[in-house]
C-alpha cells in the first residue's frame, strides 16, 4: 500500500505517532530486502553511503536527539555515536564521509540488531507520553528518515551500476509505456505571490520557511518535463559539444569528466541502466539523472530557460501533492511517461526532481532551528541549486509544493530532470 505521510505534531495522538514511526522505519528496512549483506557495504564515489550506513544513520538520529534528550540515557553503543554521526559538529566528531566504505563493521545483521534496539526504547518512550518538544524531533526524524530512503534508492542504483555485471535491485519492476503527452506552455501568475511554509498547515523544514511575498515576472511554465527523446535531440545536436551552451564550470566539468549523456545512459543513447537492471531507455519519459549544468545548458539550446522556484511553487499550488509516481512498493522505480488527462499542468510532483534557476539561499527572515537541529540545512545555504517536486524514488506522502530540495550544480546521481520556463 502506499505510504503517507508522517503525522504533523504538535497535537498528534500517542497512537498516530508511533503508527507513523513504525510504518516508516519498517519501510527503510523493507527497501533493503533485495539486497544482499554484501551490496550494503559498498561506497561507490564520494557522494554515496553504503546502504548499511543509511540504515545505521536514520537509527543514530532518533538515538542522538530523542532518547539522547534524557540525561540518563545510556547510547546502544557509545563508539557508533561517532561512526554514524553525519555532519552535526555540535554534537560530537565523526567518521570521514569518504571512507563510509571502510566500515565492514559492524556487520548488517549487527546494525538492523540496533535499529530494533533503538527501535523498542523509542516505542517505550512514547508509551511514558512525550511533550510537543519531543513530538516535534519525532516528526523531523520520520521525515529525515525518508529522504535516506530515498538517498538510499539512489546510492544503490549507483553502486549498482558500478559493477560489470550490471546487477538490477530488482528484476522485477514493471515497465509501463504510453506516448508522451503534447508539451505547451501554461500562463503562471504574475504580480505579488506568497512563497514558502506556513506552520499552521503542518510539518515543513526549517528551509522552507518563513513564507514571504515575491514578485512574479510574466511567464510562463512547461507542461510536462523534458523527454528522452527531446534531450536526443540535443545531444544529436553537438550540445554536449558547444561551449556556448553551457556555464564555464559547466563546460570544465564536462570535459573533466568526460559526460556525453544523461549518467548512466550507455554512449549511443539506446539504453540506460535501471534499477531493474539496463533497460531501452524509453523515448517518451522523463530524461533523468542530468546534472544543472546540463538542464540549464539544454534550456539555453531551446531558447528558453529553467523556472524559478517561486515560479514553480506558484505553479504548482493547485497540485496534489501525493498524486504521483512515487516510492510505492510496486513502483516502478524510475520515471514514467505522463498520461493524456487534460489538466494543465503534468508531473509536477514524482518521477522527477525538477531543477529550477534559484540557488539555493535563505529567505527573508529565515532562521535555523534551535540546537544542533540547527545543522540540519542552513549551513548548507552555499553552492547550490533548489529542486522541486520529489522523484519516482521519494515516498508518497513526504513532498508538498513548500518542498525545497539542493543539490551541487554537477551532480547527477539523483532522479533529476528539467521543466522548461519562458518569459511571457
Amino acid at each position: 500500500m502506499p505510504q503517507t505521510a508522517p503525522t504533523p505534531v504538535p497535537g498528534a495522538s500517542h497512537a498516530r505517532l508511533a503508527e507513523a514511526f513504525s510504518s516508516v522505519r519498517g519501510r527503510s528496512v523493507a527497501l533493503v530486502g533485495p539486497l544482499a549483506p554484501e551490496d550494503t557495504v559498498v561506497q561507490s564515489m564520494p557522494d554515496v553511503s553504503p546502504t548499511k550506513w543509511h540504515l545505521a544513520h536514520t537509527t543514530w538520529f532518533f538515538e542522538q536527539f530523542l532518547l539522547g534528550s534524557d540525561p540518563g540515557y545510556r547510547p546502544w553503543r557509545e563508539e557508533w555515536l561517532y561512526l554514524f554521526n553525519s555532519y552535526y559538529e555540535s554534537v560530537g566528531p565523526m567518521h570521514a564521509r569518504l571512507e563510509r566504505g571502510l566500515l565492514s563493521r559492524p556487520t548488517l545483521d549487527e546494525v538492523l540488531e540496533y535499529r530494533r534496539a533503538v527501535d523498542e526504547r523509542v516505542c517505550e518512550r512514547l508509551d511514558r507520553g512525550i511533550d510537543d518538544s519531543l513530538a516535534t524531533v519525532l516528526t523531523l526524524g520520520l521525515n529525515h528518515e525518508q529522504q535516506h530512503q530515498e538517498l538510499l534508492l539512489t546510492d544503490i542504483k549507483h553502486v549498482l551500476s558500478r559493477n560489470p555485471l550490471q546487477p538490477a535491485y530488482r528484476g522485477d519492476l514493471a515497465v509501463a509505456r504510453r506516448p508522451a503527452a503534447a508539451q505547451r506552455f501554461v500562463a503562471g501568475r504574475e504580480g505579488i505571490v506568497a512563497i514558502g511554509h506556513e506552520p499552521a498547515d503542518g510539518f515543513g523544514f526549517d528551509c522552507e520557511t518563513p513564507r514571504h511575498r515575491q514578485l512574479l515576472q510574466p511567464h510562463a511554465v512547461a507542461r510536462r518535463p523534458v523527454t528522452n527523446a527531446e534531450f536526443r535531440e540535443f545531444i544529436a545536436d553537438g550540445g554536449y559539444r558547444t561551449s556556448t551552451l553551457w556555464m564555464s564550470e559547466g563546460w570544465s566539468t564536462l570535459n573533466t569528466k568526460g559526460w556525453c549523456g544523461p549518467l548512466y545512459w550507455d554512449e549511443a543513447g539506446e539504453t540506460e541502466f535501471t534499477l531493474g537492471g539496463r533497460r531501452e531507455i524509453d523515448p517518451d519519459a522523463p530524461v533523468t539523472h542530468v546534472s544543472f549544468f546540463e538542464a540549464d545548458a539544454y534550456a539555453r539550446w531551446t531558447g528558453l530557460r529553467l523556472p524559478t522556484e517561486a515560479e514553480w511553487e506558484s505553479a504548482a499550488v493547485d497540485s496534489d501533492p501525493h498524486a504521483g509516481n512515487f516510492q510505492d512498493a510496486d513502483g516502478p522505480l524510475h520515471p514514467q511517461a505522463a498520461s493524456e488527462d487534460g489538466a494543465p499542468l503534468l508531473q509536477l510532483f514524482g518521477d522527477v526532481w525538477e531543477w529550477t534557476g534559484s540557488p539555493y539561499v535563505n529567505y527573508p527572515g529565515f532562521r535555523t532551528l534551535p540546537g544542533a537541529l540547527g545543522e540540519y540545512n542552513g549551513k548548507f545555504m552555499c553552492g547550490q541549486y533548489v529542486l522541486r517536486g520529489g522523484s519516482c524514488a521519494s515516498p508518497r506522502g513526504h513532498l508538498r509544493p513548500t518542498y525545497r530540495n539542493f543539490f551541487y550544480p554537477g551532480d547527477r546521481w539523483q532522479f533529476t530532470g528539467i521543466r522548461l520556463a519562458r518569459d511571457a
